[in-house]
């Protein structure tokens, strides 16, 4: 699969320079970040109405962009259904993952948001019947394993305390439900230049979010300016800078070697938890982590290029 959009250029086109690492190990300690940005969000607002919020003002200069650059694009009806799917899965990852972080500890609701290519590789041998070797089904037993060890440890530090294993839940399905993303946008990803694409499911995600909120009565912050450094944190440095600097981090590194360092992303959040918020994690959870991450390096190994492609354009 080869990339579909001009951001990113022939993978490896020039040498790595100390430019080049730091912009992708920046773009993933940004994205990393995000959920201590959203544990300060959710101090003065409820989960659905911070990813609303963080969602509608990424979309904005997005759409702007788009507006400009793509005048003389026409997007045809069907496609736009598909669109308008995308930004309900993308609404229902980012709603679910942010109010995990309310009843589980932000390193374990990170790693367990990140094992999407889990969910993608199982989504193409039960439809698109893709063969899996061996080592692919002992990585998905191993990964199973570490997810029963972190569900049923305890312990975590949390708002809510006594509710890990429904953080936990939660996190999964902003996994699930971002792995359909991804799955989905694959049908139109080589139809339409990323910014499109970006700047329609971003658009339909903060729509159905703002609706949700509103129904769930759950307010902006107000004047509360914690929750508000929170959602602007997570809209402008994770989901703008991070995801930028993910892009463009292709133009030096070939997209198996960027896939390897979301790894890093749960690693530099257990981090960021640690000193921030004093969140110790358990003998058990600890066991439970290595296990996952280490099946996820394993699965990334077969299916990076495609996954990264798609993840990074997000």
């Amino acid at each position: 699969m080869q990339p579909n959009n001009k951001d990113i250029t022939n993978p490896m086109s020039a040498r790595p320079s100390s430019r080049a690492f730091v912009v992708l190990l920046g773009a993933q300690l940004a994205i990393g970040a995000a959920a201590i940005f959203a544990r300060y969000a959710l101090h003065g607002t409820g989960p659905v109405a911070a990813s609303a919020l963080r969602l509608t003002i990424a979309a904005v200069p997005i759409v702007t962009i788009a507006t400009w650059k793509n005048k003389g694009v026409a997007v045809e009806r069907k496609h736009e259904i598909m669109f308008g799917f995308c930004g309900v899965a993308l609404a229902v990852h980012f709603a679910t993952w942010v109010a995990s972080l309310l009843y589980t500890s932000v390193a374990v609701s990170t790693l367990l948001v990140c094992t999407v290519p889990v969910w993608t590789a199982v989504f193409d041998w039960l439809v698109k019947k893709k063969e899996m070797g061996a080592a692919f089904w002992w990585a998905l037993l191993i990964a199973g394993i570490g997810i029963a060890l972190i569900v049923t440890s305890s312990g975590g530090v949390a708002p809510v305390s006594g509710m890990e294993l429904l953080g936990d839940t939660l996190a999964v399905i902003g996994s699930i439900s971002f792995a359909g993303y991804l799955i989905a946008i694959r049908s139109v990803s080589h139809t339409y230049p990323t910014i499109v694409l970006v700047s329609r499911t971003y658009s339909w995600a903060a729509v159905v979010l703002c609706f949700v909120s509103v129904f769930l009565n759950q307010m902006p912050p107000g004047d509360d300016l914690v929750s508000w450094g929170g959602i602007l944190a997570m809209a402008l440095v994770s989901q703008m800078l991070g995801h930028t600097g993910l892009n463009a981090s292709l133009r030096w590194f070939s997209p198996s070697a960027v896939a390897f360092t979301t790894l890093l992303e749960p690693v530099f959040a257990a981090i960021l938890a640690a000193l921030i918020f004093a969140e110790a994690l358990s003998m058990q959870t600890l066991l439970g982590s290595l296990l996952v991450l280490g099946a996820l390096a394993r699965i990334l190994a077969s299916s990076a290029p495609e996954l990264l492609e798609e993840q990074a354009n997000l």
